[in-house]
């Protein structure tokens, strides 16, 4: 990844305008919906989700049970990409220096030269991320925020195109740390995956015969297929009564009496792109009210804190959304 011209760790920033057509980006997308659902079987809802937060330039934190397929889905959109990929496993004993990388003496030369860590990559994959410590936990904000680390007082970039897929298990409380708010927003989506129906378990078991079909998926989206699907999700049309909407829901979420914190300014504007990307998914170049209504279950609860915190806290925050969804007018 790294260039002769880059210190160690610079990823150079590639992004050129694309100006290829919708009508040769939405192949491609079609391409990868299909080979993410040729591993990740009788979900089409969740794979729909989860490229609106890589076409958005989102994050993605998938939230279940072990063993219904969160790290399959996030390494099977991984492979499908031709990006720079790592996987890391979150454990108590990972130190931020274990994600950025670290400095290193030369006795050869007597100077420090820096090692990128795994943060360093189009790609990652954060298993279990409830595993580390918040010290650790903290030491994916700026990479997450603004696409870069600073490190020994030098910035280097990440990506483009750069996207965190973390997984986590909520019902697991022994040697966990629940993530806090501030690294809860900079999640784009929070999806639950939930189990399959019985003909998809049946066809998970005729599959999984002669190996992990994950191992041998091949790319089929470039970093400049991914470039321009994004760019070109950036210009989809959002009408302004559909720009309302999503403030009148993002103000309802301030004012609803079972919430003590609301949805943030961070939140209005993920939501805003992650109606954009749907509707990209969706095959139009224009927004609706129905991709709000969509969306703002995954884009909003996992952001509120409610008032009932002891008694299950962000998970209580999906029926209050739901319910602001039925008070506010829709547009027409």
């Amino acid at each position: 990844m790294n260039s002769d011209n880059h210190p160690p760790g610079v990823l150079p920033n590639t992004t050129v305008h694309d100006t290829r057509p919708a009508s040769e980006l939405f192949p491609l997308l079609t391409a990868l919906r299909d080979n993410v659902a040729g591993v990740f079987l009788g979900k089409p809802e969740v794979i729909h989700l989860s490229l609106v937060a890589l076409l958005a330039e989102g994050h993605l934190l998938l939230e279940d049970v072990p063993g219904v397929g969160k790290t399959l889905l996030a390494k099977a959109v991984a492979r499908s990409l031709a990006c720079s990929f790592h996987r890391i496993q979150f454990t108590p004993d990972l130190l931020p220096g274990d994600l950025i990388g670290t400095s290193v003496f030369h006795q050869s030369t007597s100077t420090f030269e820096f090692q990128p860590g795994p943060i360093f990559a189009q790609v990652i994959l954060a298993d279990e991320i409830n595993r580390a410590t918040p010290r650790t936990q903290s030491a994916l904000l700026e990479a997450m925020s603004e696409r870069q680390v600073t490190f020994d007082g030098q910035t280097r970039h990440l990506g483009p195109p750069f996207i965190v897929l973390a997984t986590q298990n909520p019902y697991e409380f022994e040697g966990t740390y629940p993530l806090p708010e501030s690294q809860l927003d900079r999640f784009m989506l929070r999806l639950t995956v939930g189990y399959p129906d019985r003909v998809a378990e049946r066809a998970i078991l005729t599959q999984h015969r002669a190996g992990e079909p994950v191992d041998s998926l091949d790319p089929v989206l470039t970093p400049a297929d991914v470039i321009a699907l994004q760019q070109h999700t950036r210009v989809v049309r959002v009408e302004a009564p559909v720009a309302e909407y999503i403030l009148e829901l993002i103000d309802a979420t301030r004012t609803h009496p079972d919430v003590r914190l609301g949805a943030s300014t961070r939140a209005a504007l993920a939501l805003y792109r992650a109606v954009q990307a749907l509707a990209v998914v969706s095959g139009r170049d224009y927004a609706t009210p129905d991709d709000v209504k969509t969306l703002a279950v995954p884009v909003l609860a996992h952001r509120l804190m409610t008032r009932a915190w002891d008694q299950g806290g962000r998970d209580d925050a999906a029926p209050i959304v739901n319910d602001l969804l039925k008070r506010i007018r829709v547009p027409v």
